[in-house]
Protein backbone atom coordinates (compact mmCIF):
# COMPACT_ATOMS: atom_id res chain seq x y z
CA UNK A 1 0.00 0.00 0.00
CA UNK A 2 1.11 3.47 -0.77
CA UNK A 3 1.60 5.56 2.15
CA UNK A 4 1.37 8.80 -0.14
CA UNK A 5 0.05 10.22 -3.62
CA UNK A 6 0.76 13.41 -4.79
CA UNK A 7 -0.89 15.03 -8.04
CA UNK A 8 1.54 18.25 -9.12
CA UNK A 9 0.62 20.14 -12.31
CA UNK A 10 4.44 20.63 -12.73
CA UNK A 11 7.58 18.14 -11.47
CA UNK A 12 11.14 18.86 -11.97
CA UNK A 13 13.30 15.24 -10.96
CA UNK A 14 16.43 16.96 -10.90
CA UNK A 15 20.06 14.79 -11.66
CA UNK A 16 21.52 14.71 -14.64
CA UNK A 17 18.59 14.00 -16.92
CA UNK A 18 16.65 16.14 -15.21
CA UNK A 19 13.05 16.12 -17.01
CA UNK A 20 9.85 18.73 -16.67
CA UNK A 21 7.00 16.59 -16.32
CA UNK A 22 3.62 18.24 -16.72
CA UNK A 23 0.50 17.29 -15.07
CA UNK A 24 2.44 14.57 -12.67
CA UNK A 25 2.24 12.36 -9.87
CA UNK A 26 4.45 11.11 -7.22
CA UNK A 27 4.00 7.60 -4.91
CA UNK A 28 5.56 7.34 -1.79
CA UNK A 29 5.70 4.36 0.24
CA UNK A 30 7.58 3.66 3.48
CA UNK A 31 9.86 7.03 2.80
CA UNK A 32 11.03 5.94 -0.75
CA UNK A 33 9.52 6.68 -4.26
CA UNK A 34 7.91 3.63 -5.55
CA UNK A 35 6.04 5.94 -8.35
CA UNK A 36 6.95 9.03 -10.57
CA UNK A 37 5.75 10.14 -14.00
CA UNK A 38 2.65 11.40 -15.83
CA UNK A 39 -0.78 11.15 -14.11
CA UNK A 40 -2.34 9.45 -16.89
CA UNK A 41 -0.06 6.61 -16.86
CA UNK A 42 -1.33 5.45 -13.38
CA UNK A 43 -3.80 3.64 -14.77
CA UNK A 44 -3.51 -0.20 -13.60
CA UNK A 45 -1.24 1.02 -10.49
CA UNK A 46 -2.30 0.59 -6.69
CA UNK A 47 -2.76 4.17 -6.24
CA UNK A 48 -6.16 3.51 -5.36
CA UNK A 49 -5.04 1.89 -2.10
CA UNK A 50 -2.53 5.33 -1.62
CA UNK A 51 -3.33 6.61 2.52
CA UNK A 52 -3.36 9.73 1.23
CA UNK A 53 -4.00 11.36 -1.71
CA UNK A 54 -3.36 14.99 -2.50
CA UNK A 55 -4.22 17.32 -5.24
CA UNK A 56 -1.63 20.14 -5.09
CA UNK A 57 -1.23 23.12 -7.43
CA UNK A 58 2.39 23.69 -7.15
CA UNK A 59 5.70 22.86 -8.48
CA UNK A 60 7.36 19.31 -7.01
CA UNK A 61 11.13 19.09 -6.84
CA UNK A 62 13.71 17.15 -5.04
CA UNK A 63 14.26 19.05 -1.47
CA UNK A 64 17.27 21.39 -1.13
CA UNK A 65 20.81 20.18 -0.02
CA UNK A 66 22.96 22.66 2.05
CA UNK A 67 26.28 20.72 2.13
CA UNK A 68 28.68 23.30 4.08
CA UNK A 69 27.02 25.14 7.42
CA UNK A 70 28.06 25.98 10.80
CA UNK A 71 24.53 26.04 11.81
CA UNK A 72 25.55 25.49 15.67
CA UNK A 73 27.30 27.95 17.59
CA UNK A 74 27.15 30.07 20.31
CA UNK A 75 26.55 33.96 20.68
CA UNK A 76 26.60 35.95 16.94
CA UNK A 77 29.09 38.64 15.62
CA UNK A 78 26.83 41.51 14.21
CA UNK A 79 29.06 43.72 15.62
CA UNK A 80 32.14 42.30 13.41
CA UNK A 81 30.03 43.31 10.79
CA UNK A 82 29.51 46.39 11.15
CA UNK A 83 33.51 46.58 11.56
CA UNK A 84 33.85 45.10 8.24
CA UNK A 85 31.70 47.48 6.64
CA UNK A 86 34.21 50.30 8.42
CA UNK A 87 36.94 49.01 6.32
CA UNK A 88 38.68 46.41 9.34
CA UNK A 89 39.91 43.20 7.76
CA UNK A 90 38.90 39.70 8.57
CA UNK A 91 42.34 38.93 9.60
CA UNK A 92 42.93 42.26 11.49
CA UNK A 93 39.26 40.89 13.60
CA UNK A 94 40.57 37.69 13.72
CA UNK A 95 44.14 39.01 15.48
CA UNK A 96 42.38 40.82 18.19
CA UNK A 97 40.43 38.01 18.99
CA UNK A 98 37.71 38.06 17.38
CA UNK A 99 36.39 36.18 14.38
CA UNK A 100 36.53 32.22 14.81
CA UNK A 101 37.99 32.99 18.55
CA UNK A 102 35.10 35.02 19.34
CA UNK A 103 32.41 32.17 18.69
CA UNK A 104 34.68 30.26 20.45
CA UNK A 105 33.99 31.92 23.95
CA UNK A 106 30.42 32.43 23.49
CA UNK A 107 30.14 28.06 22.11
CA UNK A 108 32.63 27.01 25.02
CA UNK A 109 29.74 28.84 27.77
CA UNK A 110 26.51 27.03 26.32
CA UNK A 111 25.16 23.31 26.63
CA UNK A 112 24.03 21.09 24.30
CA UNK A 113 20.39 22.00 24.95
CA UNK A 114 21.68 25.77 24.98
CA UNK A 115 23.42 25.18 21.24
CA UNK A 116 19.93 23.35 20.09
CA UNK A 117 17.88 26.33 20.98
CA UNK A 118 20.20 28.35 19.47
CA UNK A 119 20.89 26.66 16.17
CA UNK A 120 16.66 25.88 15.87
CA UNK A 121 15.69 28.89 14.54
CA UNK A 122 18.29 28.81 12.03
CA UNK A 123 17.94 25.07 10.88
CA UNK A 124 14.03 25.85 10.51
CA UNK A 125 14.60 29.61 8.28
CA UNK A 126 16.58 26.90 5.99
CA UNK A 127 13.66 23.95 5.94
CA UNK A 128 11.42 26.40 5.26
CA UNK A 129 13.48 27.51 2.06
CA UNK A 130 13.34 23.71 0.90
CA UNK A 131 16.04 22.08 2.68
CA UNK A 132 15.47 19.19 4.18
CA UNK A 133 19.42 17.60 4.49
CA UNK A 134 22.54 19.32 5.63
CA UNK A 135 25.88 19.18 6.88
CA UNK A 136 26.70 20.78 10.18
CA UNK A 137 30.45 21.22 11.14
CA UNK A 138 31.85 21.70 14.52
CA UNK A 139 34.81 23.63 15.09
CA UNK A 140 33.52 26.38 17.46
CA UNK A 141 34.52 24.52 20.70
CA UNK A 142 38.18 23.78 19.87
CA UNK A 143 38.66 21.97 23.15
CA UNK A 144 36.99 17.93 23.86
CA UNK A 145 34.14 18.87 25.81
CA UNK A 146 33.38 21.61 23.78
CA UNK A 147 33.58 20.09 20.36
CA UNK A 148 31.69 17.22 21.52
CA UNK A 149 28.99 19.42 22.59
CA UNK A 150 28.67 20.51 19.01
CA UNK A 151 28.40 17.42 17.31
CA UNK A 152 26.07 16.10 19.83
CA UNK A 153 23.33 19.00 19.39
CA UNK A 154 24.19 18.91 15.10
CA UNK A 155 22.80 15.21 16.17
CA UNK A 156 19.80 16.32 18.30
CA UNK A 157 18.85 18.84 15.67
CA UNK A 158 18.65 16.46 12.90
CA UNK A 159 16.44 14.19 15.56
CA UNK A 160 14.36 17.19 16.24
CA UNK A 161 13.57 18.95 13.35
CA UNK A 162 13.18 16.28 11.29
CA UNK A 163 16.24 16.62 8.60
CA UNK A 164 18.79 14.29 7.38
CA UNK A 165 22.17 15.74 8.93
CA UNK A 166 25.94 15.01 8.57
CA UNK A 167 28.37 16.05 10.71
CA UNK A 168 32.01 17.13 10.19
CA UNK A 169 34.62 17.40 12.58
CA UNK A 170 36.92 20.79 11.80
CA UNK A 171 38.81 21.05 15.46
CA UNK A 172 41.26 21.78 13.16
CA UNK A 173 39.45 25.49 12.24
CA UNK A 174 41.50 27.64 14.58
CA UNK A 175 44.33 26.82 17.36
CA UNK A 176 43.01 28.52 20.64
CA UNK A 177 44.58 31.19 22.39
CA UNK A 178 47.63 30.49 24.87
CA UNK A 179 47.50 26.96 23.96
CA UNK A 180 50.39 25.41 22.18
CA UNK A 181 50.01 24.53 18.90
CA UNK A 182 51.86 21.12 18.58
CA UNK A 183 50.02 20.11 21.20
CA UNK A 184 46.26 20.84 20.30
CA UNK A 185 47.30 19.09 17.15
CA UNK A 186 48.15 15.85 19.00
CA UNK A 187 44.89 16.62 21.13
CA UNK A 188 42.62 16.68 18.49
CA UNK A 189 44.20 14.59 16.40
CA UNK A 190 45.15 11.68 18.35
CA UNK A 191 42.93 12.14 21.44
CA UNK A 192 39.89 13.41 20.44
CA UNK A 193 38.81 12.45 16.86
CA UNK A 194 39.01 9.03 17.51
CA UNK A 195 36.92 9.32 20.48
CA UNK A 196 34.70 11.02 18.64
CA UNK A 197 34.44 8.83 15.93
CA UNK A 198 34.21 5.85 18.21
CA UNK A 199 31.17 7.71 20.21
CA UNK A 200 29.11 7.66 16.21
CA UNK A 201 29.67 11.91 16.33
CA UNK A 202 31.51 12.16 13.18
CA UNK A 203 30.83 11.76 9.43
CA UNK A 204 32.91 13.61 8.08
CA UNK A 205 36.50 15.23 8.69
CA UNK A 206 37.22 18.93 7.60
CA UNK A 207 39.61 21.28 8.44
CA UNK A 208 40.47 24.97 7.62
CA UNK A 209 44.04 24.71 4.93
CA UNK A 210 44.73 28.46 5.05
CA UNK A 211 47.68 30.57 5.68
CA UNK A 212 46.15 31.96 8.70
CA UNK A 213 45.03 28.48 10.03
CA UNK A 214 46.71 24.94 9.16
CA UNK A 215 49.06 24.15 6.55
CA UNK A 216 49.57 21.32 4.16
CA UNK A 217 51.76 18.97 7.11
CA UNK A 218 49.08 19.97 9.66
CA UNK A 219 46.09 19.05 7.44
CA UNK A 220 47.77 15.65 5.94
CA UNK A 221 48.59 14.24 9.50
CA UNK A 222 44.57 15.18 10.31
CA UNK A 223 43.44 12.90 7.05
CA UNK A 224 45.60 10.55 7.11
CA UNK A 225 44.34 9.35 10.73
CA UNK A 226 40.60 10.22 9.57
CA UNK A 227 41.52 7.75 6.65
CA UNK A 228 43.01 5.14 8.87
CA UNK A 229 39.74 5.25 10.89
CA UNK A 230 37.27 4.77 7.62
CA UNK A 231 36.21 8.53 7.55
CA UNK A 232 35.49 10.47 4.69
CA UNK A 233 37.61 13.82 4.53
CA UNK A 234 36.42 17.33 2.98
CA UNK A 235 38.63 20.13 2.89
CA UNK A 236 38.23 24.36 3.63
CA UNK A 237 40.62 24.93 0.22
CA UNK A 238 41.79 28.10 -1.49
CA UNK A 239 39.60 30.42 -0.07
CA UNK A 240 41.79 33.29 0.73
CA UNK A 241 45.56 32.42 -0.71
CA UNK A 242 46.85 30.27 -3.46
CA UNK A 243 47.58 27.35 -1.25
CA UNK A 244 47.48 23.72 -3.43
CA UNK A 245 44.31 22.82 -0.84
CA UNK A 246 42.10 21.50 -3.63
CA UNK A 247 44.91 19.12 -5.33
CA UNK A 248 45.99 18.55 -1.40
CA UNK A 249 42.13 17.33 -0.45
CA UNK A 250 41.94 14.67 -3.98
CA UNK A 251 45.07 12.85 -2.48
CA UNK A 252 43.07 11.48 0.61
CA UNK A 253 40.04 11.10 -2.13
CA UNK A 254 38.39 14.03 -0.57
CA UNK A 255 34.16 13.87 -0.81
CA UNK A 256 34.48 17.82 -1.26
CA UNK A 257 36.93 21.45 -1.61
CA UNK A 258 34.81 24.43 -0.66
CA UNK A 259 35.55 27.76 -1.30
CA UNK A 260 38.50 27.51 -3.96
CA UNK A 261 38.42 31.73 -4.85
CA UNK A 262 42.77 30.79 -5.48
CA UNK A 263 42.02 27.34 -7.09
CA UNK A 264 44.85 26.63 -9.94
CA UNK A 265 44.53 24.55 -12.98
CA UNK A 266 46.53 21.64 -11.09
CA UNK A 267 43.84 21.66 -8.58
CA UNK A 268 41.05 21.58 -11.11
CA UNK A 269 42.53 19.05 -12.97
CA UNK A 270 43.16 16.46 -9.39
CA UNK A 271 39.40 17.64 -8.59
CA UNK A 272 38.53 16.31 -12.67
CA UNK A 273 40.56 12.93 -11.90
CA UNK A 274 39.76 12.30 -8.17
CA UNK A 275 35.28 13.28 -8.59
CA UNK A 276 35.74 15.51 -6.09
CA UNK A 277 32.96 17.77 -5.45
CA UNK A 278 33.85 21.70 -5.77
CA UNK A 279 31.71 23.86 -3.23
CA UNK A 280 30.83 26.90 -4.03
CA UNK A 281 30.16 29.61 -1.10
CA UNK A 282 29.24 33.08 -2.70
CA UNK A 283 27.88 33.82 0.70
CA UNK A 284 31.41 34.44 2.27
CA UNK A 285 32.69 36.10 -0.75
CA UNK A 286 30.12 38.55 -0.51
CA UNK A 287 30.54 39.49 2.90
CA UNK A 288 34.25 39.75 2.51
CA UNK A 289 34.22 41.58 -0.51
CA UNK A 290 36.50 39.53 -1.97
CA UNK A 291 37.74 40.02 -5.43
CA UNK A 292 38.77 36.86 -6.61
CA UNK A 293 36.34 34.71 -7.88
CA UNK A 294 36.93 30.45 -8.34
CA UNK A 295 37.54 29.43 -10.91
CA UNK A 296 34.08 28.44 -12.54
CA UNK A 297 34.78 28.13 -16.43
CA UNK A 298 37.59 25.73 -15.65
CA UNK A 299 36.12 23.77 -13.02
CA UNK A 300 33.15 23.46 -15.96
CA UNK A 301 35.25 22.51 -18.95
CA UNK A 302 36.92 20.07 -16.86
CA UNK A 303 33.72 18.19 -16.00
CA UNK A 304 34.09 18.69 -12.07
CA UNK A 305 30.57 18.29 -10.48
CA UNK A 306 29.66 21.78 -8.32
CA UNK A 307 27.57 22.40 -5.30
CA UNK A 308 26.51 25.17 -3.83
CA UNK A 309 25.76 25.86 -0.39
CA UNK A 310 25.03 28.47 2.33
CA UNK A 311 27.93 28.48 4.32
CA UNK A 312 25.94 29.61 7.50
CA UNK A 313 28.33 30.73 9.75
CA UNK A 314 28.29 33.58 12.85
CA UNK A 315 30.91 35.59 11.12
CA UNK A 316 31.76 35.32 7.11
CA UNK A 317 28.12 34.26 5.83
CA UNK A 318 25.30 35.17 8.00
CA UNK A 319 22.97 33.45 5.21
CA UNK A 320 19.69 31.68 6.22
CA UNK A 321 18.23 31.12 2.36
CA UNK A 322 19.94 28.59 -0.08
CA UNK A 323 18.02 29.80 -2.60
CA UNK A 324 19.60 32.93 -2.12
CA UNK A 325 23.06 31.36 -2.05
CA UNK A 326 22.33 29.79 -5.59
CA UNK A 327 21.42 33.41 -7.02
CA UNK A 328 24.71 34.84 -6.03
CA UNK A 329 25.98 31.77 -7.25
CA UNK A 330 24.67 33.20 -10.93
CA UNK A 331 25.00 36.78 -10.60
CA UNK A 332 28.21 36.62 -8.96
CA UNK A 333 30.34 34.04 -10.38
CA UNK A 334 27.86 32.92 -13.47
CA UNK A 335 27.01 29.43 -12.80
CA UNK A 336 24.34 28.63 -14.96
CA UNK A 337 20.70 28.24 -13.57
CA UNK A 338 21.30 24.59 -14.32
CA UNK A 339 24.46 24.42 -12.29
CA UNK A 340 23.16 25.61 -9.05
CA UNK A 341 19.82 23.76 -9.74
CA UNK A 342 21.70 20.44 -9.36
CA UNK A 343 24.94 22.38 -6.91
CA UNK A 344 21.79 22.41 -4.60
CA UNK A 345 20.05 19.09 -5.23
CA UNK A 346 22.60 16.23 -6.76
CA UNK A 347 25.89 17.36 -6.50
CA UNK A 348 25.19 18.54 -2.53
CA UNK A 349 24.57 15.00 -1.83
CA UNK A 350 27.27 13.95 -3.42
CA UNK A 351 29.37 16.30 -1.56
CA UNK A 352 28.00 14.61 1.97
CA UNK A 353 28.09 10.59 0.88
CA UNK A 354 24.36 11.43 0.05
CA UNK A 355 23.63 10.55 -3.64
CA UNK A 356 22.46 6.70 -3.42
CA UNK A 357 19.43 8.31 -1.72
CA UNK A 358 18.81 12.32 -2.17
CA UNK A 359 19.47 15.15 -4.32
CA UNK A 360 17.31 13.54 -7.41
CA UNK A 361 14.09 12.18 -8.01
CA UNK A 362 14.05 8.62 -9.13
CA UNK A 363 12.35 5.15 -8.51
CA UNK A 364 13.58 3.81 -5.24
CA UNK A 365 15.49 6.85 -3.60
CA UNK A 366 14.22 8.52 -0.67
CA UNK A 367 11.45 10.63 -0.93
CA UNK A 368 13.01 13.69 0.22
CA UNK A 369 10.99 16.75 -1.74
CA UNK A 370 10.15 20.38 -1.59
CA UNK A 371 7.03 21.91 -3.08
CA UNK A 372 7.36 25.59 -4.30
CA UNK A 373 4.77 28.03 -5.16
CA UNK A 374 6.11 28.84 -8.61
CA UNK A 375 5.93 26.53 -11.93
CA UNK A 376 9.54 26.34 -13.24
CA UNK A 377 12.39 24.91 -11.20
CA UNK A 378 14.71 28.07 -13.15
CA UNK A 379 12.26 30.17 -10.83
CA UNK A 380 13.83 29.18 -8.00
CA UNK A 381 17.53 31.02 -7.65
CA UNK A 382 15.40 33.36 -9.92
CA UNK A 383 13.85 35.13 -7.29
CA UNK A 384 15.69 36.21 -4.51
CA UNK A 385 14.58 36.05 -0.97
CA UNK A 386 10.78 35.36 -0.54
CA UNK A 387 8.22 32.32 0.66
CA UNK A 388 8.15 30.20 -2.21
CA UNK A 389 8.96 26.78 -0.11
CA UNK A 390 5.10 25.67 0.75
CA UNK A 391 5.90 22.28 2.20
CA UNK A 392 9.39 20.39 2.78
CA UNK A 393 9.53 16.34 3.38
CA UNK A 394 12.18 13.99 4.49
CA UNK A 395 11.67 10.60 3.55
CA UNK A 396 8.07 11.08 2.82
CA UNK A 397 7.09 13.10 6.59
CA UNK A 398 6.32 16.21 6.57
CA UNK A 399 9.01 18.56 8.48
CA UNK A 400 7.68 22.40 6.99
CA UNK A 401 4.22 23.39 5.56
CA UNK A 402 3.77 26.96 5.42
CA UNK A 403 0.06 28.01 7.15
Amino acid sequence: MWDRLIFVPNLWTGGTDARHISNAALGIAAGRIVYLGRANDLLGEPWQLATQVEYRNELLTPSLVDCHTHLVFGGDRSDEFAERQAGASYAEIAARGGGILATVRATRASSVEQLVEQAAPRMRQLIADGVAAFDIKSGYGLDFDSERRMLQAARALGERLGATVRTSYLALHAVPKDVDRKGYLDSAIDAWLPQLHTEGLIDAVDAYHEHLAFDSAEVERLFARATALGIPVRLHADQLSAQGGAALATQFGALSADHLEYTDSVGVAAMARSGTVAVILPAAFLVLREKQRPPIAALRAAGVPMAVASDLNPGTSPMLSLRLAMGLAVSLFGMTVEEVLLGATKHGARALGLEANSGTLVLGARADLALWSVDRAEALPYWLGGELCVETIAGGRTIFRRA
